[in-house]
């Protein structure tokens, strides 16, 4: 992929491979006054839903318990070749198949009973659409292009962005 603007096909293919290796980013619901907090995301690329363990006594499981609610998922790759907003549903969900399909050490420390904790609970993001700026330069092209930029009086090339529909 170039610096150049991604097509919505590529930007949403780089979203999905960076979220596979570094996949953590900030989430919380798309209403005024409500904070983002940090969560390890399990993408799902097949049917554009991101999974989050979390317990049911957390303000966000709590917001969510009574039905589905409009949020947004922030993300900035840990290579700061790729960052994403993307806006979806979210809402509770106890699937076993998915309790046991990402269940790991990490995730354990959370619940002292296991997968039988009563505190587990899913939160289920079924991403809608998003924007993603993708840059594959690096930092040492990043610089050039600015040292270029105030030298030139011109604007640095930094990436591109697109809009992506997940669904």
């Amino acid at each position: 992929m170039s610096d150049k603007a991604p097509t919505a096909a590529e930007a949403e293919q780089a979203f999905w491979d960076h979220l596979k290796t570094s996949n953590t980013g900030m989430l919380g619901l798309d209403q005024p006054g409500y904070h983002s907090q940090p969560m390890t995301a399990f993408r799902e690329k097949e049917t554009g839903t991101i999974w989050f363990f979390t317990r049911t006594d957390t303000d966000l499981a709590r917001d969510v318990a009574g039905g589905a609610k409009s949020a947004m998922f922030t993300y900035g790759s840990r290579d700061q070749e790729l960052w994403a907003c993307v806006h979806g549903t979210l809402s509770l969900s106890r699937d076993q198949a998915r309790i046991d399909d990402y269940w790991n050490p990490i995730v354990a420390a959370w619940y002292p009973d296991g997968k039988d904790d009563p505190h587990l609970t899913l939160l289920r993001f079924a991403a809608d659409d998003g924007r993603v700026w993708v840059s594959k330069q690096g930092p040492v092209r990043f610089f050039y292009e600015v040292a270029k930029a105030n030298l030139t009086g011109t604007t640095p090339e930094a990436g591109g962005v697109a809009d992506v529909n997940l669904r």
